[in-house]
């Protein structure tokens, strides 16, 4: 039976509006994405479908819009769930740029997580501080393969020098799930402190994103 035919205070969309996000799953919360279903199977029956083939939420938001591909995912579809997580994206960025200042690895961690934990490839980016260590702008400068991304101290630092940052956080992904830092995570951030300090740019923190909650080098004692 179609969700049209449900009753009204069952259906997705009425009951966000009448009882709040909170009152409704993560398929249902989907559904009112997706707006419709397809033949022989309603929205709701799409969401669950699609969340049981990527593992749940965070794995299906996180897919890059090309891999939703379910009988019935057009582009609009896919579309439509790309933009949520895009959305939240610019709110966690805004909420962060909102505090006094950044003091501890997981104050950044949730936002960068969500930049950079979804992608197929590696990306190295930078979120650079004022004195005061609030927000100026979160910046990718190198993206490379599943393997790996070359960085270039030169290009991080006219990178801070363009933002005119006294701080900066570094950050990349592991597509492997697996945010242990590598040897060569260790050395680049060594060079890139030393190629920092003689700017007067201090670096804070390395967090390495991969499955999990991020891996602060600063935590490890490896700054």
């Amino acid at each position: 039976m179609s969700i049209r035919h449900w009753p009204s205070q069952e259906r997705p969309r009425e009951k966000l509006l009448a009882r709040g996000c909170a009152a409704l799953s993560d398929a249902e919360l989907i559904a009112v994405l997706l707006g419709s279903g397809v033949p022989g199977k309603d929205a709701l029956a799409l969401a669950r479908e699609l969340l049981l083939a990527h593992g749940g939420v965070s794995a299906l938001l996180g897919s890059p819009g090309e891999t939703m591909h379910l009988r019935g995912m057009g582009p609009a579809k896919r579309a439509r769930l790309v933009a949520a997580l895009e959305l939240a994206r610019r709110s966690l960025g805004e909420q962060l740029a909102e505090r006094p200042s950044l003091s501890n690895p997981r104050d950044s961690g949730d936002y960068l997580s969500a930049r950079l934990r979804h992608l197929p490839y590696e990306v190295f980016g930078c979120l650079f501080l004022d004195h005061r260590h609030r927000v100026l702008a979160f910046e990718e400068l190198f993206r490379g393969t599943i393997d790996g991304a070359s960085v270039h101290p030169r290009e991080v630092v006219r990178a801070c020098l363009r933002h005119n940052a006294s701080a900066v956080i570094l950050a990349h992904n592991h597509p492997s799930g697996v945010a242990d830092p590598s040897a060569a995570d260790r050395a680049i951030t060594r060079e890139l402190r030393d190629a920092l300090q003689l700017v007067d740019v201090r670096v804070l923190d390395h967090l390495v994103i991969g499955s999990g909650e991020p891996v602060s080098l600063a935590a490890l004692g490896l700054l």
